[in-house]
């Protein structure tokens, strides 16, 4: 029956958390030796700032503070309202404070939004300690907010909600009265894809089943009904399961065959189908040193800049990020040089003795260690014409192996004259 729930809350609003043991996750936070939790129950706190995405239960603790401190919750939202309304509710709180000693709590939203000269209007009240204040952001604090206002306030960091979490948040969504009572149920595969498309955001979780159930109606909800209700194609695709593996195979291939297309097409893939972006730049950065290597040195550092874009942006502004990289690295020439000779010089080590570091090798710390031959015999690169000394650094079980063998790949090829050279002089071998 569609249209069962017209007239009422919006599903996340009717599921918000009463008290503490209804909040899902945070666990660093609430969690039993949670610092926040342990502020939350003193109740000895004045000035608070949440940093964290969307959805992550932000509002939600200022409710419940509140609540528990038997305080009137003052919501505003820094994008809409002006600093006089604040001021306002500021002054209401100070004549409370002043009149019974209590306090309001006001919760400032995207406090990002307010500029600086915006922020002093706060410092007073917070110095002087007449309000409860909570400021919520999904910007980094250092950047947005006054070291002034940051120095008065105490910071707390919101992760984004874990697929576990956000499981137990949909099945209280499907059994609780507040929510749909059990007379809504998701099929596997329509339950892992919710999951996903909320990306740790509990508010799009429940905002999207409740659109799903306005548009199908009642009973159990398939993959194809989510798919048509969220105006979304919902790609046959599991994190952990056999697809995944497959499809993060063809991109890796397709990077190492330098098939820019169709490393597009399998980055875009995995990013429409859910998949944790982190994931992916982590993937990138093996490509660079494992198929491209010292054949562009810059290619890791590419990589790695796409990594960082993600933890800083996040998605969907970081798509752009890893793409850049994956056409990079499928643009480079390539070469496995380095992973084959890591891969060698590590079998090495697992399958002969351990054998003791040479003598000439060891740092002489002391006089005892020199006596032993500590240092005995070595010779300090600088000091030479050529900068190499002919000094095996090997052990003498492995001396003379060659692990490190360039292609004649892009910069691999003007290197390999250069480390012929370098051997030669370090095995004390004449022109």
């Amino acid at each position: 029956m569609k249209g069962l729930w017209q007239g009422q809350a919006p599903l996340p609003e009717r599921l918000r958390p009463r008290d503490l043991s209804e909040v899902v996750g945070q666990p660093h936070l609430l969690g039993p030796k949670g610092p926040l939790r342990a502020l939350i129950e003193s109740g000895n706190f004045t000035a608070l700032i949440f940093w964290g995405p969307p959805g992550t239960g932000k509002t939600t603790l200022g409710r419940i503070i509140a609540a528990r401190l038997g305080a009137k919750f003052v919501w505003a939202s820094a994008a809409l309202v002006s600093t006089g309304e604040v001021r306002k509710a500021l002054e209401s709180s100070r004549q409370l404070w002043e009149r019974t000693g209590g306090r309001d709590l006001l919760f400032l939203d995207e406090i990002h939004r307010w500029n600086r000269a915006q922020q002093d209007v706060l410092l007073p009240y917070l110095e002087e300690g007449s309000v409860l204040f909570i400021g919520a952001t999904t910007e980094n604090p250092s950047f947005a907010l006054r070291p002034a206002l940051l120095s008065r306030a105490q910071l707390f960091v919101f992760r984004p909600l874990s697929e576990e979490e956000l499981g137990e948040l949909l099945s209280r969504a499907l059994s609780d009265e507040r929510g749909y009572g059990g007379r809504v149920s998701l099929t596997p595969e329509a339950r892992a894809f919710l999951i996903r498309y909320a990306d740790g955001d509990a508010r799009r979780l429940l905002t999207a089943l409740e659109t799903a159930v306005a548009a199908e109606g009642e009973g159990e909800l398939t993959l194809e009904q989510l798919s048509r209700a969220l105006g979304r194609k919902a790609p046959r695709y599991d994190r952990a399961g056999e697809e995944h593996y497959n499809l993060i195979s063809a991109l890796h291939k397709s990077i190492r065959n330098s098939d820019v297309d169709a490393a597009l097409y399998w980055l875009a893939r995995m990013l429409e189908s859910g998949e944790d972006p982190r994931y992916l730049a982590r993937r990138l950065v093996r490509i660079a040193s494992e198929d491209v290597g010292l054949a562009d040195p810059g290619a890791l550092r590419l990589a790695v800049a796409a990594a960082q874009a993600v933890e800083l942006v996040g998605m969907p502004e970081c798509e752009l990020a890893l793409a850049q990289a994956a056409v990079y690295l499928a643009l480079a020439p390539k070469s496995n040089a380095l992973y084959r000779a890591y891969g060698e010089a590590k079998a090495d080590v697992q399958r002969t003795i351990n054998e003791p570091v040479p003598l000439h090798l060891r740092n002489p710390v002391t006089e005892a260690m020199r006596e032993l031959g500590y240092g005995k015999g070595y010779q300090y690169a600088h000091d030479l014409p050529e900068g190499v000394a002919p000094m095996e650094c090997l052990p003498p079980g492995l001396s003379g192996r060659e692990y490190y063998r360039p292609k004649e790949s892009g910069w691999e090829a003007r290197v390999r004259e250069r480390l012929r050279e370098l051997r030669r002089l370090i095995r004390g071998q004449n022109s």
